[in-house]
């Protein structure tokens, strides 16, 4: 028996008309035979999980950089938290699960060391720009490495469309990246208020109203949130927040941005990041042979801006202190 088959079968019977079906998929960009026992957004999902690049999400900072504490968010935990969201989200709204997880596990692979604070480093650096959502495309299509009959994971349509668009100008094409977007916006401004106040950088009481009037903790908000989106979008051809939800989240962000992304105590490392990322990437480009050695062969090997771009944006907060104290620290023992 293909298990697989069966799988399609019951997605086709069992979910929504306007959910993405594994059958239906655009495909992949390199043929592969398909798997007998899982279907196409199921082996994308497990693709995503072993590959490297999400291993070292748990070294990425999501906010705080070097919390004192064990409870703070990384951008591996946040990831998670994503994905529970938006798989719930999904299971509510009777949509395809295994396409949202995928995309929800991977729309952060290309994330930089230092949250978006070395986002925001490299976007002014490179010439051409940075943007998250655009290197963890990269990251799938090219960079991550399985075997060696294609570049990238092989991914299908319909998870690379999720991970580019789940943040920027562009919707995702499907019902399940528009979840995942959604999702992500959910995630992060709960969490990074709930690890705020923490932190101490904010107090219970200074909350705006509108967090106040989406529930009294994360939990609640999270819950008001999710249950308006799932009422909302059922049955539907888009997925949404109604706009009094949606109003209410965006002041809860706006918020944020005033209080702790920018400006608070939370930041008072992000010059010194920054500077960290900038100086190692212009090391990069006048020490080519030293990028080389360390960098995998891409399309194009002789554009050095773009493989300083891709080594920098991959590593973990840690390997960049530590490439940027290997550089640029003396060491008195090579004296003697």
């Amino acid at each position: 028996m293909d298990i697989r088959i069966a799988l399609e079968e019951r997605e086709e019977s069992l979910l929504m008309p306007e959910a993405s079906l594994s059958r239906e998929s655009k495909g992949r960009e390199f043929f592969e035979e398909p798997c007998p026992y899982r279907t196409d957004y199921q082996r994308d999902r497990d693709r995503i999980i072993h590959s490297k690049a999400f291993r070292r999400l748990k070294d990425k900072t999501q906010v705080f950089i070097s919390p004192e504490g064990d409870h703070y968010r990384t951008r591996l935990t946040h990831t998670l938290e994503v994905t529970q969201i938006a798989r719930s989200a999904a299971r509510a709204l009777n949509l395809n699960e295994d396409l949202t997880e995928a995309i929800a596990l991977g729309h952060d692979l290309g994330h930089t060391p230092f949250g978006h604070t070395g986002e925001e480093a490299l976007d002014e650096v490179v010439s051409t720009g940075f943007k998250h959502n655009d290197q963890s495309l990269r990251v799938v299509e090219l960079l991550e490495k399985r075997n060696t009959r294609y570049r990238g994971l092989n991914l299908t349509y319909e998870v690379r469309n999720g991970i580019l668009c789940h943040t920027g100008e562009k919707s995702p094409e499907t019902l399940e990246g528009q979840i995942v977007r959604l999702a992500d916006k959910i995630a992060y401004v709960n969490h990074d208020a709930e690890d705020a106040l923490r932190a101490g950088i904010i107090q219970e009481g200074d909350l705006p109203k509108e967090a106040k009037l989406l529930g009294r903790n994360s939990s609640a908000r999270i819950n008001t949130l999710v249950r308006g989106l799932v009422d909302h979008s059922y049955g539907k051809k888009e997925v949404s927040l109604p706009d009094e939800l949606l109003n209410l989240l965006m002041e809860f962000r706006r918020y944020l941005f005033a209080n702790v992304y920018i400006g608070s105590s939370a930041k008072t490392q992000e010059s010194k990041a920054q500077n960290l990322l900038k100086m190692l990437f212009y090391y990069y480009l006048e020490n080519p042979k030293e990028l080389l050695k360390n960098t995998k062969s891409t399309d194009d090997d002789s554009d050095i801006e773009r493989l300083a771009c891709d080594y920098i944006a991959g590593m973990t907060d840690r390997f960049a202190v530590h490439e940027f104290s290997k550089h640029f620290i003396p060491n008195p023992w090579n004296a003697f």
